[in-house]
């Protein structure tokens, strides 16, 4: 009898400890696929919204690029735009002052407009117009500036000459015309100053070589020398 209570009491136990494993098992899995589904899920939303705020910060950035180009390229242009009314302003005013001079009597060491030399001419018309500082005579004016190609040549380039070897006149580009005939004021021995043209079958033999003192940005080479210590 006590055999048979016992074997009872060992199966009740062993029956309430099976079922509490059981519940247990079941209780407990269902609670933590919750929580790792919860987790993937938030770790999903983060890695979305950080792609988008990726996506985001490059647009920024191309946009933000894209702007500075477009700001660098309407600055290079308002400087270019600049520079060429600065020497188109320039290069007027030149031959606005060289044409005050026309009639002037020529005067070989003459310096005034009672009488002047092709050299004096020159130095006092850039002296005027363009604060430019040449050389007294016609030789050492053709060693300033920066040469030019004939077929290259423009308003205000100076243009010199020789009846020898040395050069002896000089004049300065008034004109270019659209076939390519370039005209020139100067000084002249004959009529005083006066405008000329290289086709002339007197000047054009004579002609030697050209240079520009006037640059690009409307700016004179001898005061670009003088800044840079030379």
């Amino acid at each position: 009898m006590k055999k048979r209570v016992l074997f009872y009491l060992v199966a009740f136990v062993s029956t309430l400890s099976l079922q509490s494993c059981v519940t247990n098992y079941v209780v407990s899995k269902p609670a933590t696929y919750t929580k790792e589904y919860k987790t993937d899920a938030k770790l999903a939303a983060v890695d979305t919204q950080l792609e988008k705020d990726k996506k985001l910060l490059i647009s920024s950035f191309v946009s933000e690029k894209a702007v500075a180009l477009s700001n660098a390229k309407n600055s290079l242009k308002s400087l270019e735009i600049a520079k060429a009314i600065k020497h188109s302003k320039t290069i007027d005013n030149i031959l606005a002052e060289a044409s005050t001079y026309l009639g002037t009597p020529y005067r070989y060491g003459g310096t005034t407009r009672s009488g002047i030399d092709c050299s004096a001419f020159v130095l006092s018309v850039f002296g005027a117009a363009a604060g430019l500082s040449l050389p007294r005579v016609a030789a050492s004016q053709a060693q300033e500036g920066e040469s030019v190609d004939k077929e290259n040549l423009q308003k205000g380039d100076l243009i010199f000459f020789s009846h020898g070897r040395r050069i002896s006149h000089v004049g300065i580009v008034e004109e270019v015309t659209e076939d390519g005939e370039i005209k020139f004021i100067h000084a002249a021995t004959s009529k005083g100053v006066m405008i000329s043209s290289l086709n002339d079958s007197y000047w054009g033999p004579k002609y030697r070589f050209a240079k520009r003192v006037i640059n690009e940005n409307g700016e004179n080479y001898n005061s670009l020398a003088s800044a840079s210590g030379f």
